[in-house]
């Protein structure tokens, strides 16, 4: 009694360790893979980001323009980060093509790819059709219809490298930005710098990903070269100093310049001075395994009313004076019928929630994003999936001002905030904190459901 057979003991071993063995099969897994594609153009494409610049054309270039990809594995999903070294995110016909691809190719659902906002990139804009870029600009309109390939490629790329991995997060306050458009006395801005730091198993670096808000604009207008500015110098540091691949993802900078400290001049010192910092950070970070891997995001698209007639010939042939008639044109046609802008939330392990918007938003709302969430670490990346020019705070557009004022904010008066509080309810709803959008009946006695103000996908 109690003694088990001897010619039962092997069976019931097997058994445990096959068990045991299925199990552990069985565990999500955390995965993490980078890749890196050159995206700089040939010299003669118009250059983005200011408008006095008007069509001037690029001579050459400074430092490269990148594309890195960062692919995360996590249970049954997965997510794809892309820092570009462009002044915005994709087009929407871009990113039409490349959620397409992506979905076909690696069964890609969440992407979120974003420019630095440097204004020494190419244009984009332009299209293939006569007035809109065909014709004068053939090079421009080459090269556009040749991004969203070498996006696909770097995040494909990036999907097969991916390996076991953990992480980590990391955060403080710099003193390395400030609010260019505010006049009050106390100036809203979001300091803080975050870091998230990717291992492989044995704990050697596979990237780090650095996020802060401050315009990448320290690279002299007159010069007609195309850089990376101070992000690219940030970028080029960590990689040197920690061997691993840096991808650097802009903040809520609609409002915010950057602040040199003393003795720094310059984007490459600012770059590096804020590279230090974000070196600090990261090796200072314990990555860990996820206790419960898991990746869950959230597409919302909103449609605004503008605060420009864009439909009037005499406004858009101002547009067209202060830029140049071609990019023009092509906004005029996205924004014709209204602003179609868009967030992506996700959420990473139930730890660091993700939200990206297409647009400069001002620093107020993702600094109170931030703090009305309740996860660990909530991190913004603007200039995302999209551009669809400034987000103004609402007491940010009664002062008025650059980026406050409809010139360059067309979008409705609160657009930001709706898209915020919808940010943090889906924040709250993919940790399970709110039932799914659709999840609760309207109540019998009501005749008509409440209306969405914003076409979710799951």
């Amino acid at each position: 009694m109690g003694i088990v057979k001897p010619r039962l003991f092997v069976p019931i071993v097997f058994f445990v360790l096959t068990c045991g063995t299925a199990a552990m099969a069985d565990e999500p897994e955390f995965r993490v893979g980078v890749a890196r594609r050159d995206i700089t153009p040939e010299a003669g494409l118009p250059m983005w980001g200011y408008g006095a610049r008007h069509a001037a054309r690029a001579e050459g270039a400074l430092d490269p323009l990148l594309a890195k990809a960062l692919v995360i594995h996590a249970g049954d999903d997965k997510l794809a980060i892309v820092a570009l070294d462009l002044g915005r995110g994709p087009t929407p016909a871009m990113m039409e093509q490349i959620r397409g691809q992506l979905r076909k190719r690696v069964g890609l659902e969440h992407v979120m790819i974003c420019g630095s906002h440097t204004h020494h990139g190419p244009v984009i804009e332009l299209t293939d059709r006569p007035g809109f870029g065909r014709g004068d600009y053939d090079d421009a309109v080459a090269y556009s219809r040749e991004l969203p390939k070498l996006i696909v490629e770097a995040v494909v790329e990036a999907d097969g490298n991916a390996r076991p991995a953990r992480f980590g997060v990391a955060t403080k306050d710099t003193m390395l930005n400030r609010n260019r458009q505010s006049r009050r006395s106390e100036k809203m801005i979001d300091p803080q710098l975050a870091v998230m730091r990717f291992d492989d198993a044995g704990g050697k670096p596979i990237a780090v990903l650095v996020n802060f808000a401050a315009h990448a604009v320290m690279t002299d207008m007159a010069v007609l070269k195309y850089s990376a500015d101070y992000p690219g110098y940030l970028q080029a540091r960590v990689e040197e100093e920690l061997s691993v691949a840096c991808l650097f993802i802009q903040g809520a900078a609609g409002d915010l310049s950057v602040r040199t400290p003393d003795g720094i001049r310059g984007p490459e010192q600012y770059g590096q001075e804020l590279a230090r910092q974000a070196i600090e950070l990261a090796r200072a970070i314990e990555t860990k395994l996820p206790v419960r891997p898991s990746i869950r995001g959230k597409t919302q698209r909103y449609h605004f009313a503008s605060r420009v007639d864009f439909s009037n010939p005499l406004v858009s042939l101002a547009y067209q004076q202060a830029f140049f008639p071609e990019l023009i044109r092509n906004f005029v046609e996205e924004f014709r019928q209204g602003i179609t802008a868009e967030t992506q939330t996700v959420v990473v392990c139930r730890q660091v929630a993700l939200v990206g918007g297409s647009g400069e938003f001002f620093s107020g709302h993702a600094r109170r994003l931030k703090e009305r969430s309740y996860l660990e670490h909530t991190l913004f990346f603007g200039y995302c999936n999209g551009h669809h020019l400034y987000f103004p705070t609402i007491e940010a557009a009664s002062e008025g001002g650059y980026g406050a004022d409809p010139v360059v904010s067309p979008v409705e008066i609160g657009a930001g905030e709706r898209m915020m509080d919808d940010a943090l309810i889906a924040i709250y709803q993919l940790t399970g904190k709110f039932p799914a959008a659709g999840a609760v009946s309207a109540p019998a006695e009501s005749a008509q459901p409440p209306q969405s103000r914003a076409d979710d996908d799951p």
